[in-house]
């Protein structure tokens, strides 16, 4: 066993697993913590379900709700059974090391037991004082004394530091045992709840019936919602021109479209535009219910609907956040949609429209995930919605690009 390196051996073995774990534990972590977020928002569309099972709500609201409840459940199956596969994987990687181990141990048991029986031999034979004898003088004679010291320390330090990463790796298989039997039962709730959605799946297809029955007068009601979207972003597009001429009028530009950016903005922009994908949301918890650009409805699939931002119902009470440093460039009421508040970053601009109450005012700068305001519950549908938007000068832009797995 000469040839063989233990201590870099091991430390390679302990590098290797110490990344390993960590990479996987943060994979963990992030999985745990979407299940969380999603067995949340399928519990808040539940209570939403119920209580306005007393008021008197759209057959297109009751199955948007439903369709977003089925959906949110159907995703939260699939994460669960990539955390119970994330944990076989781990469990299965540490019964290799805890075999492998093991049979380095027997390995060193055996060195150790071959080692104690030349040293008993060398007793009688008188091989081990020759050894020293023969030293060529004192100093080779204590570094070999020294060397069979050492190595009969080292191999029993050896099989302690092994036994103990056994033992601790037997641990660690039971604790991930047990937290795959604790997974397992939560795909089953998941399938029971599964179960559940089938159940109201019928209820959806008696509504989609009613409405294919009565599309076009389904229809005429979208168009009709769409046309006060429509007039909403008119009213925001027009802040947004406002608010660029009244910064560009004290630089002296006339542009009503464009920023005349100062030497602090552009770097602002710059700043913004290098956390593309990595914006925090706008929202401490949420669901996007209606995405960017055109698309059919998703109930009445004929009809075609436009969305200058992203829709995202959140808890109640739930506040706007800001996505990134800036400076709040307007504060205003929006017909329809209660108040709006319009944060500059340079040349970008982030709105945060349906504020039922704001928490600053114009020019104030705000810093990443700053609440602004909570967002407003609608009376009818029971839903808290924010409607957000992302601009870079007067240029629509999709936030789902921008915002952090949106």
């Amino acid at each position: 066993m000469i040839g063989i390196n233990y201590p870099r051996i091991l430390l390679f073995l302990f590098v290797f697993g110490l990344g390993f774990s960590q990479g996987y534990a943060q994979t963990k972590e992030e999985l745990e913590k979407r299940r969380i977020e999603l067995r949340n928002e399928i519990s808040r569309i539940n209570e939403l379900r119920i209580s306005n099972q007393k008021k008197e709500r759209s057959v297109l609201g009751q199955v948007e709700d439903l369709n977003q409840q089925i959906k949110s459940t159907e995703d939260l199956i699939k994460l669960t059974n990539q955390q119970a596969n994330l944990l076989n994987r781990e469990i299965n990687t540490n019964t290799q090391k805890i075999g492998k181990l093991r049979k380095e141990l027997e390995e060193l048991k055996e060195d150790y037991a071959r080692m104690v029986e030349k040293s008993y031999k060398s007793k009688s034979q008188q091989s081990r004082i020759m050894f020293l004898l023969s030293s060529k003088n004192f100093l080779q004679a204590y570094k070999r004394l020294q060397y069979m010291k050492q190595y009969t320390n080292y191999r029993k330090q050896q099989g302690e530091e092994i036994k103990a990463n056994t033992r601790e790796l037997q641990k660690l298989n039971a604790s991930l045992v047990q937290q795959k039997e604790q997974k397992n039962k939560l795909i089953a709730e998941n399938r029971k709840t599964r179960a559940e959605l089938e159940k109201n799946r019928k209820s959806q297809q008696n509504l989609m019936a009613n409405i294919r029955q009565k599309e076009g007068q389904f229809a005429s009601q979208i168009k009709q919602k769409q046309n006060e979207i429509d007039e909403i972003d008119r009213a925001i597009d027009k802040m947004i021109r406002e608010s660029i001429a009244a910064a560009n009028k004290e630089s002296g530009s006339t542009s009503r479209s464009t920023y005349k950016l100062t030497p602090a903005a552009k770097a602002l922009a710059a700043d913004f535009n290098n956390n593309k994908g990595k914006l925090p949301w706008p929202v401490k918890s949420g669901v996007v219910t209606m995405k960017f650009g055109k698309q059919p409805h998703p109930v009445v699939k004929s009809v075609m609907v436009n969305n200058n931002g992203v829709r995202i119902d959140t808890d109640k009470g739930g506040k706007a956040r800001a996505v990134f440093n800036g400076t709040v460039s307007e504060v205003q009421a929006v017909k329809g949609a209660n108040q709006a508040v319009m944060v500059r970053h340079g040349d970008y601009i982030t709105i945060y429209n349906n504020l039922e109450r704001v928490y600053v005012k114009r020019g104030e700068k705000v810093t990443t995930e700053q609440e602004l305001g909570e967002v407003a519950t609608s009376r009818t549908t029971g839903k808290t919605t924010l409607h957000f938007l992302l601009y870079k000068n007067d240029q629509k832009m999709d936030p789902a690009v921008w915002i952090y797995r949106m």
